[in-house]
């Protein structure tokens, strides 16, 4: 498992389906709602176009990581709770859903079940749609329409923002910055957050009254996910209102929106030409806009790498065979390692011999584990947010292009589990 890493849906074509197990293998993808968004329109615009679901969706629902995956919370659930005084790391973690505390004997954690977008994904590959493939995109629309864009100009101005003085996409980051940041009119910037973020109203009250007793604080102080939501909104509407970016605005947003999603990962991949003028704008120091053709490109020659080794080899199964990228030769990869997991190289290759009685109990743990019924509230005695265990569901195919994701003789039952 390598760094966390945002594709957008653009990245993801770009693959063979082999490329794609080694994007899977070599990073922890982070799968936004976004992607999903995309996913979904492009199924609507197959069925317009007479053309089968099968075909549109499927090579995309193929590729898409199903053994290191984590589908992030959406960015408006997010906001709600960010706003409220709920914490939301920002530290290249993905914002996943559903942990649930459990206890096996004397250790606990949390458990996830298999997310309900994998569920998604693996339903798409055979051709069934259900209405949860419906969920962000009628979030994301209804985010789109409840206001015009002349109306978020409006709302701009209210913070004395005048878009038309704007002439680079640098000086509408320093605009977007400098509200964020500020404290002067914070009942004008909450308003304006609340407007152009679609916050429920009835929040606004005790919300303001958290910031009454804070003292006012900066919007990036008080609520720093939303405040690097809000500071992407001004951006855009900034940058399109001075044309640094095309008046298509609609379609341009939702690409856009793929950076509300930065916090959480390490690097970002897309072969989007308004990702490449824009993300940089948003990384954060450590963080890396990856171009998705040089990524494909060193993919590829990992393949190869790889598919030197003997077949009764292969049969092994990835993590036997691939623990970590090539570490001869110049590859991409290999070098997005050496910045985020500094000491992999030197790591002793050799493994201690299996035991089998110790193999069997781990699996009995984990079994217990995962079986575990959820703990009520006042059960819970340790801290969820830094949790000693942690047990993820997974459906994996066994085999995936021409590689062995798991190995070949492995249980049918020991799949769908990491």
């Amino acid at each position: 498992m390598g760094p966390t890493l945002l594709f957008d849906k653009s990245a993801l074509q770009a693959l063979s389906i082999d490329e794609s197990v080694w994007l899977d293998q070599f990073f922890l993808p982070v799968i936004c709602p976004i992607f999903y968004v995309e996913t979904l329109a492009d199924l609507e615009k197959a069925i317009r176009a007479g053309r089968t679901p099968e075909q549109e969706v499927g090579l995309i629902a193929a590729r898409t990581p199903e053994v290191h995956g984590y589908p992030n919370v959406f960015h408006g659930q997010l906001c709600v709770a960010n706003i409220q005084g709920y914490p939301v790391p920002l530290d290249g973690r993905p914002a996943i859903a559903g942990g649930q505390p459990v206890r096996a004997g004397n250790r606990t954690g949390l458990k996830f079940d298999v997310a309900p977008e994998a569920e998604a994904f693996g339903r798409w590959q055979e051709g069934k749609f259900l209405e949860i493939e419906r969920k962000y995109a009628a979030a994301w629309r209804a985010s789109l329409s409840h206001l015009s864009f002349d109306e978020v100009i409006e709302e701009l101005k209210k913070i004395k923002i005048i878009p038309e003085k704007c002439k680079t996409l640098e000086e509408a980051k320093k605009i977007a910055d400098a509200i964020v940041n500020s404290r002067d009119r914070p009942f004008e910037v909450m308003a304006v957050t609340f407007a152009l973020l679609g916050i429920p109203p009835q929040l606004s009250r005790p919300v303001l009254e958290r910031a009454s007793a804070m003292g006012y604080p900066s919007l990036a102080s008080f609520a720093p996910y939303v405040a690097h939501v809000l500071s992407v909104e001004i951006f855009f509407y900034v940058a399109v209102a001075a044309s640094q970016i095309s008046k298509e605005w609609v379609t341009n947003k939702i690409d856009l929106a793929y950076l509300y999603y930065l916090p959480f990962c390490k690097i970002f991949t897309s072969g989007d030409k308004l990702h490449r003028r824009c993300a940089p704008y948003f990384l954060r120091d450590g963080q890396q806009f990856v171009w998705a053709q040089d990524l494909k490109n060193d993919l590829k020659n990992i393949d190869v790498f790889f598919d030197t080794l003997p077949e009764n080899e292969k049969e092994k199964g990835l993590f036997t065979i691939a623990g970590h990228p090539p570490k001869d030769g110049d590859y991409l990869v290999s070098k997005l390692w050496d910045a985020y997991l500094p000491g992999w190289r030197t790591r002793p290759e050799t493994k201690p011999p299996k035991d089998p009685d110790a193999e069997k109990k781990l699996v009995e743990h984990l079994r217990k584990f995962t079986d575990a019924e959820p703990l009520e509230p006042d059960e819970v005695d340790f801290d969820v947010n830094d949790p000693e265990n942690l047990a993820l569901a997974r459906k994996v195919r066994r085999r995936k292009g021409k590689w062995w994701q798991v190995p070949k003789d492995l249980k049918s039952s020991d799949t769908d589990k990491e």
